[in-house]
């Protein structure tokens, strides 16, 4: 259907390609993957004609039909359905003619005219229309708004929504899940399902990947190959690639062990509950993809202070909102090792919950309560927005803690790809995703013992996706995550929140229940259907939860010291240099520390289980 023939592309004096050649066949769903600046938009400018190459370069039918989803959108007067509508050009052109011939009385091309609105579906347009801008969470009510009165993204949201109602045999879809929360998320990749032409799909949401690809082009060394499956069989794919080199293999090993051992401790902790037990699986599933990151660019980790209150923060009868309430008296604590993801329809009020767990915004009526050890990591877009920008990477880092010296200070950046001559660039030179990766430093930097994040992943590219997702996992405090991007939600909280109606009510299922919920319009089970944050107040079982939070704080505390501990004895006993010495009983001392450690954990884990079934019992 379409081909590239020994493709070459010089951009800004810079090689993108060199001596391309692949085939698009028709009805094949192809996902384009590479890192930022390997050509991927280019590609698809290519194909719309907006780069000019050698004529001979790309080929395809003059029939093609091609949609393109633009990035930009004006604020303009026209009318929000008008616009979505007008996606359908030749529908739009046969309505002008229809107008035009009852106008001047050309009664003999009416029937004629008719007969080709009606062969094209075009008296299903409208419906057509709204029910697109429904899926892509509008309401009925912005049918007639006009454009100026939408957001930035929301009008984007309306292009893609024009894109959508646009015939085509092959669609050009360049980050649709950009300004979309999950709810859209879900049912557009539903939509694209039951689409029947070709898709170029660049994206860096890997669950959106996997549910809408069958096949991924890989942008690489100015080259493009093409692989068989989504995108979590490419990664497989590039693993085993990476290990044919021998120190590739070696990095490998280490990371499996890393994620291995990590797995062993959570299943140990694990609870039975559906969340719970999916994020085991999505654990497993990491434990295989690992591989295949360690040509990462990024390695931190987000260390968390020692000191900790229990609850960390608490709304007690809160009604939260700006002007006007949009959640109503609200009851929620978060406690140290709360690990929650907040579920709901954009607009319901998942960011007002942040930001007044936060303090930014002040709650109407209730009250705030937090600890007094509280140290709060907030991320929003906001938090990008109010970065110095006159300052740089280095500045930002080094007045949070002026003894550091100016190497320990790069080696920590380094952690996030920020090399060379790039930590003293000033920030107004950085893109998006590069001041998103900067929030995170300051944020890590500070040791919380409380994430509150809200739709981290924006800007991000898939290998900081997966290094922030390993570092979630391993962090020690509470988290508390609104996001859209699944593969996160699923690999690093253990209990759902839905925001909706005004409430925050516990969603008891994970996240295939949830896209049920969303697909079908209806609860995925019963216990789902109300079951509140608070229940009715059991000041017993209130003192008993509060004792056994404290236990469950104090084991893993002792656990987190223990493990360090064995550790440095692994560590200690992997020295070749002991084996050369000729003070043999270190070895002895080393490996009789090992097996006690190893011990201590055990019972230690033993205790952490009991511990956390019980409170399991109190929960339920």
């Amino acid at each position: 259907m379409l081909s590239f023939n020994n493709l070459e592309l010089i951009l800004g004096g810079k090689i993108l390609f060199s001596n391309v050649s692949l085939i698009i066949q028709r009805d094949q769903r192809v996902g384009l993957v590479g890192t930022n600046g390997s050509g991927k938009t280019s590609l698809f400018k290519i194909i719309t004609g907006d780069i000019e190459v050698d004529e001979t370069s790309l080929s395809y039918s003059s029939k093609l039909r091609i949609s393109y989803l633009e990035q930009e959108v004006p604020a303009t007067d026209e009318i929000a359905i008008d616009y979505v509508l007008s996606g359908d050009q030749k529908l739009i052109d046969i309505q002008k003619n229809i107008l035009e011939a009852e106008k001047s009385e050309q009664f003999e091309n009416l029937g004629e005219l008719y007969a080709l609105y009606n062969s094209l579906d075009g008296y299903s347009s409208q419906s057509k229309a709204e029910k697109l801008m429904l899926g892509l969470g509008f309401k009925k009510r912005d049918f007639k708004k006009s454009l100026n009165e939408f957001s930035g993204g929301w009008r984007a949201r309306l292009n893609l929504a024009k894109t959508l109602m646009q015939p085509s045999d092959l669609m050009l879809l360049d980050e649709p899940t950009n300004h979309l929360d999950l709810d859209a998320i879900l049912w557009l990749s539903n939509w694209i399902k039951s689409f029947s032409g070709a898709l170029l799909l660049i994206s860096h949401d890997r669950e959106f990947l996997d549910d809408c690809v069958s096949s991924i082009a890989y942008l690489h060394r100015k080259s493009i190959e093409l692989y068989p499956g989504n995108y979590s069989k490419f990664e497989i794919i590039k693993a085993e690639r990476l290990a044919g080199i021998q120190r590739n293999y070696e990095k490998q090993q280490k990371e499996v062990a890393h994620m291995q051992n990590f797995i062993r401790r959570f299943k140990a902790k694990a609870t039975k509950a559906r969340q719970a037990q999916s994020r085991v699986k999505a654990l497993e599933r990491m434990e295989i993809i690992a591989p295949a990151h360690i040509d990462s660019p990024f390695s931190f980790v987000i260390p968390e202070t020692e000191k900790i209150s229990n609850p960390l923060v608490a709304l007690d009868e809160a009604d939260l909102g700006y002007d006007t309430v949009i959640l109503d008296k609200i009851n929620l604590s978060i406690c140290p090792a709360d690990r929650i993801g907040l579920l709901g329809p954009n607009g319901a009020g998942k960011s007002t919950l942040i930001k007044s767990l936060v303090g930014d915004l002040a709650i109407i009526n209730g009250e705030r309560n937090e600890g007094s050890n509280l140290k709060v990591g907030y991320f929003s877009q906001h938090q990008v927005d109010d970065l110095d920008l006159s300052m740089t990477a280095f500045n930002h880092i080094q007045r949070l803690d002026q003894t550091k010296s100016e190497k320990q200070i790069r080696t920590y950046l380094g952690g996030f790809d920020f090399q060379g001559d790039k930590v003293n660039d000033s920030i107004h030179l950085f893109s998006g995703g590069e001041k998103a990766r900067l929030a995170f430093a300051i944020i890590a930097y500070q040791k919380p013992n409380v994430l509150l994040m809200d739709e981290p992943t924006n800007h991000l590219d898939m290998e900081m996706r997966h290094a922030l997702t390993v570092a979630l996992q391993t962090f020690k405090g509470a988290i508390l995550l609104v996001s859209h991007d699944r593969h996160l939600l699923s690999s690093t909280v253990d209990t759902f929140y839905m925001v909706d109606k005004g409430q925050v009510d516990v969603f008891d299922g994970d996240l295939d229940d949830y896209k049920n919920y969303i697909l079908n319009r209806t609860v995925p089970n019963s216990k789902a259907k109300s079951k509140p944050v608070t229940k009715s107040i059991n000041h017993e079982n209130i003192k008993k939860t509060k004792k056994l939070k404290s236990n469950i704080a104090s084991i893993e505390k002792r656990l987190a010291r223990l493990n360090r501990k064995l550790s440095k004895a692994n560590e200690d006993l992997a020295d070749p240099e002991l084996y050369t010495s000729d003070v043999k009983p270190d070895i002895q001392n080393l490996i009789k520390t090992q097996l006690e450690l190893t011990s201590e954990i055990e019972i230690a884990e033993k205790e952490w289980l009991i511990a956390s079934s019980r409170m399991d019992k109190l929960s339920s």
